[in-house]
């Protein structure tokens, strides 16, 4: 009987303000509680802080385990640069992620590590749950409502696993920055998250983990050799959901920075690749859940979609528009003739591997300018 390989993992949890304190508290005491099977081990959670000082100092006082380690961010503000910031730190073969509003599950850690017995598997995601308010609410429509653990066509907007998304481990395109794992090798040969378009704050751009991993694809592929990246059921977190976060306003704003995101990922991965999923969303899975909830009489949650798509739609046409997304800048990639990933420094500070080099074709890029939406034409109204 052959012994799968042993692989050690880094648990990296990004903070950014003070207000999620009992949060993050129990996302790194959900890491520390979990179990892991020999021969693989879990050697270091990272607490990121974004630049706040009074965060940093308060989680330096509370996470006093020689297991867990607090760094400020060294990067550009935002998740990204936070990230990034942890990978160049870390000394575990796989690095994990978990939202600071997470929890884990027992066996999660467990879950995602297992497939990476496979050599080719380079990286692994798992299911997030939304902790709502009270109840689902009527603006983020599902199938079954008052299930916890069922989904909906629109979870993405809280950072969830949604409706159409596999039901068993499958090979994916991308997986969901909440609960994600990469092998260290991977951002040794493509670089870390592009900095340009990742979460800063309450700034509700992201696809920084969707751009990774198709950048990854593309590059081993271009080396000739496969990778597979799988979603794994498993793995299962509970995501809370603020009360902000389900209101018409919060969808509006999410779906349309959704779609500005798509339109500098297609830029810098093509829109073959950057689109790939959502064309099979928009055709499929969006209509049903249209037709069920009028079917059902829930016409504010059937408008809900429409909305959603209405918006996704226009700010990926606005973000389309000549200028809208020039200062989006590719991470450092070895096949563009840039450099690997390097050791982090010895001061314990981090490095900045998404941009260890402006990309050839645009040497002195500004900081990508975010539109909003009264900045273009007015949108459908929502009745909202």
């Amino acid at each position: 009987m052959t012994t799968a390989p042993a692989v050690t993992a880094s648990v990296v949890i990004c903070v950014y303000t003070e207000k999620r304190w009992n949060d993050i508290v129990d996302a790194v005491a959900s890491v520390q509680d979990q179990t892991v099977t020999p021969p693989h081990r879990l050697i270091e959670t990272l607490v990121v802080v974004d630049h706040n000082e009074a965060l940093l100092e308060r989680a330096r006082a509370r996470f006093t385990d020689p297991g867990v380690r607090v760094l400020p961010n060294a990067n550009k503000q935002g998740l990204s640069g936070a990230r990034n910031t942890a990978v160049a730190e870390t000394t575990g073969d796989i690095v994990v992620f978990l939202d600071d509003d997470a929890s884990a599950r027992p066996g999660w850690l467990d879950a995602l590590l297992a497939p990476y017995a496979d050599p080719t598997v380079a990286g692994v995601g798992g299911v997030a749950h939304p902790r709502w308010p009270t109840n689902r609410p009527r603006v983020l429509p599902g199938e079954a409502p008052y299930d916890p653990d069922a989904t909906g066509e629109l979870d993405w907007i809280v950072g969830c696993t949604y409706t159409g998304q596999p039901r068993k481990q499958a090979e994916v395109r991308n997986v969901m920055g909440c609960n994600m794992s990469f092998r260290r090798e991977v951002f040794d040969r493509v670089g870390g998250f592009a900095e340009d378009i990742g979460r800063i704050g309450k700034n509700p751009l992201g696809c920084e983990e969707t751009e990774l991993c198709i950048r990854a694809h593309q590059a081993y592929r271009r080396a000739g050799e496969k990778i597979r990246i799988l979603f794994e059921p498993a793995a299962v977190v509970d995501h809370r959901v603020s009360s902000d976060r389900v209101e018409w306003s919060y969808l509006r704003r999410r779906s349309w920075s959704e779609g500005l995101s798509k339109a500098a990922v297609s830029k810098m991965v093509g829109a073959g690749d950057g689109l790939s999923t959502e064309r099979s969303y928009v055709a499929k899975v969006l209509p049903s859940a249209v037709l069920r909830e009028l079917k059902e009489g829930r016409v504010s949650s059937a408008a809900a979609v429409v909305t959603a798509l209405a918006f996704t739609s226009a700010g990926y046409v606005r973000g389309k528009l000549p200028g809208a997304t020039a200062g989006v800048r590719m991470p450092g990639d070895p096949q563009a003739g840039l450099g690997p990933l390097t050791p982090p420094p010895a001061s314990g500070t981090g490095q900045n591997i998404a941009a260890q080099s402006p990309t050839a074709a645009n040497p002195s890029a500004e900081p990508v300018r975010v539109p909003q939406p009264d900045q273009v034409a007015p949108s459908p109204n929502t009745g909202a």
